[in-house]
């Protein structure tokens, strides 16, 4: 297994696009020479597995089969009874995976996202998996996959909704098509006597496909839980004659049971947690994570039994779950072993009551940098995904990494406290970085460390998935989200830490998301979207917008579609000219304060990639086309100068003296004052 400091090394290699000119571009648009970019390294790596089996490993005994996320993902075989890391295949050109599967001939299939792609791994290929290609075309994302007897591989797709076969007798495919009429994800599904069972996202709809004709069929609603509206089929199983199905969402959710004999509902199980039950036990017996405990399922009975097993943390679910024989003592014959998110496994025997949560050597990998922030010493880097916060050094590079969720956006606020937006539910934290890093929810401290980062505001009820803005006006914190589900219109949360109040505003724009903020004199300015909690909601409106909303006086001054025609503005900042400066695509352009007037419009870019912008003193800096970065000198007849070319997705500013760039993994600096 490769160490952490040479994955960083490599990763950095890979992700690095030396600064060059710009080439084709009007000389009066150009600087003399680029600016030196220099890297600091890969700040955050950790571990995240999704999608997992217990199935037969390279010696043909069970293991623990797990996709880690990464650029790209590795599929990984861990010994249960030691934690060794026994397969460790690279998976080119995916970013991750939900659905791991095995076959009676030992391969293990992998359907991962990103590329949309079907991979194998055949007995005997040591640290190699085949990639069999995209089953669906236009296909990016398969969610789940199974198997049947014959070794044939089922698999739920998005954006399209779809079901497929793959059999590798004959190499072929075939498309079933969408399994619920106007639900763009499949999001669960399994198998059993001949028969697909799918769940759907973002309505709650159980279908089951006869594999054979291709015919579908709805199950009924399983009663109590209502409207299917908003409602996602998370995970499905087939187990032992019943589908168990959980309706809800990564955390603690209700798990439904339906008897495929009598065809009816017959059990209601609440909080459990996923993202799937093991197979059943030589009694018949289920068992599965419900209420922070691994339990003991009798489905003729219907009863709940614990078994001491507990699990803490915000995630609880497992990420594989199965039985295996581990000859050691204390756990004779079968034991029930699995995996957890962050690469731990966790084991227990039914005979002993012996169990276990252990370390494995599942491979950390860099997280791709979702939100980058500079302050008075420190820069801060917010991880996509995977999650967590790093506190860099930006003058050498030294980071130290904090587990946490995945982070959106981050604030230094002027008083030194940094403000983090996270993801989901849109949650805000302060995190005080003068006293001990404690989350009881992804790394907790030593026992009684206080939690730090705090929680000051969860937007769940509010209907929001991300915080995805973050700016400080007047004292208080202003936060900008994106809304959950299928769902148009995100919100303005206005958070004062003096009295831990909170004043939520829905739809300051109707039907937009806020995806940017800065604020000035009491008012907060923000950039919009129509898009809304998925990228198949189809919006109401057709651009986006800037707007100024006064906060002392709860109420929205003015809105303005700045650019025609584009959907997004994706950042704003207050120039040195006191202007509003903005991105809308490849358009960056500027607006008066007062009544939000268009001032100043340039068309830097070539695409409709969201851009970036940040300000210093003197100047701004435009991120266009995810690769070019002006310089913007907002004095009179300035045109915007390419000031470099670099591969990037976030920029951030310290102060006057340094702008930051994210590209994948890597952070970078450009000292502004050479």
């Amino acid at each position: 297994m490769r160490s952490a400091r040479s994955l960083i090394a490599a990763a950095l290699a890979a992700l690095l696009v030396t600064s060059v000119a710009g080439s084709g571009l009007a000389e009066a648009g150009q600087t003399p020479s680029p600016p030196p970019v220099v890297p600091l390294g890969v700040p955050l790596a950790d571990v995240l597995l999704i999608g997992g089996t217990v199935a037969p490993g390279p010696s043909g005994k069970p293991v623990l089969w797990n996709v880690s996320t990464g650029k790209p993902a590795y599929l990984n075989a861990v010994d249960p009874a030691t934690g060794a890391s026994l397969v460790s295949a690279p998976l080119p050109g995916a970013d991750g995976s939900y659905a791991v599967a095995a076959t009676p001939d030992g391969s293990i299939y992998v359907g991962t996202y990103g590329n949309g792609h079907l991979y194998r791994w055949r007995p005997g290929a040591g640290n190699v998996a085949e990639d069999l290609g995209q089953p669906l075309a236009g296909q990016s994302f398969i969610w789940r996959i199974t198997t049947d007897d014959q070794g044939n591989v089922y698999g739920g797709t998005s954006p399209g909704g779809k079901v497929f076969r793959f059999d590798p007798a004959a190499n072929a495919v075939r498309d079933y098509g969408q399994a619920a009429p106007g639900q763009p994800y499949v999001k669960s599904i399994d198998y059993a006597d001949g028969k697909i069972y799918t769940g759907s996202l973002p309505d709650a709809h159980i279908m089951e496909l006869d594999v054979a004709t291709g015919a579908i069929t709805e199950l009924p609603t399983p009663p109590g839980l209502g409207d299917t509206l908003g409602k996602v089929v998370y995970d499905l199983n087939a187990r032992g004659g019943r589908l168990y199905v959980r309706i809800g969402t990564a955390f603690p959710s209700p798990l439904f049971v339906y008897d495929l004999a009598t065809r009816t509902w017959v059990d209601q199980i609440p909080d459990a947690h996923g993202l799937d039950t093991a197979p059943p036990g030589g009694a018949g017996e289920i068992y599965l994570i419900q209420q922070s405990e691994l339990k003991r399922y009798d489905p003729e009975t219907k009863v709940l039994t614990g078994t001491g097993l507990t699990f803490t943390g915000r995630v609880q679910n497992t990420r594989s779950i199965g039985w295996a024989e581990l000859d050691l003592p204390d756990y004779p014959g079968k034991s029930i072993v699995g995996t957890l998110w962050r690469g731990e496994m966790f084991r227990y025997n039914p005979q002993t009551g012996k169990s276990a949560i252990l370390p494995t050597e599942v491979r950390r990998e860099p997280i791709e940098i979702l939100s980058v922030a500079g302050g008075k010493s420190s820069a801060y880097a917010g991880g996509f995904l995977n999650g967590g916060l790093a506190v860099v050094n930006p003058s050498t590079g030294a980071a130290v990494f904090n587990r946490f969720s995945q982070i959106e956006a981050v604030l230094e606020a002027s008083d030194g406290k940094v403000w983090i937006g996270a993801y989901p539910d849109a949650r805000l934290y302060s995190y005080d970085t003068t006293k001990p890093w404690s989350s009881p929810e992804y790394s907790p401290g030593p026992p009684g460390t206080p939690d730090n980062p705090k929680l000051a505001i969860n937007l769940k009820p509010e209907l929001q998935m991300r915080a995805r803005a973050l700016a400080e006006v007047d004292g208080k914190i202003a936060v900008g989200t994106v809304p959950d589900g299928d769902r148009l219109g995100g919100a303005l949360a206005i958070h004062d830490p003096a009295t831990g109040s909170t004043r939520v505003f829905r739809n300051v724009v109707q039907d937009e998301s806020i995806f940017g903020l800065t604020a000035r004199k009491g008012i907060v300015y923000g950039g919009t979207s129509i898009t809304g909690g998925l990228a198949t909601t189809p919006p109401t409106r057709t651009e986006g917008t800037v707007f100024a909303w006064d906060v002392a006086g709860s109420r929205k001054l003015w809105e303005t579609a700045p650019v025609p025609g584009a959907g997004t503005v994706s950042s704003v900042a207050f120039g040195p000219d006191g202007l509003l400066w903005g991105v809308a695509g490849k358009t960056v352009f500027a607006v008066e304060p007062k009544h939000g007037k268009v001032i100043r419009t340039y068309v830097l870019g070539t695409t409709s990639t969201s851009g970036d912008l940040v300000a210093t003193s003197t100047a701004l800096y435009a991120g266009i086309d995810g690769n070019k970065v002006y310089k913007i000198d907002p004095r009179p007849n300035r045109a915007p100068t390419l000031f470099l070319q670099q591969q990037h997705r976030r920029l951030g500013v310290r102060g006057d003296c340094q702008l930051l760039l994210t590209n994948g993994a890597a952070l970078l600096r450009v000292d502004l004052n050479r």
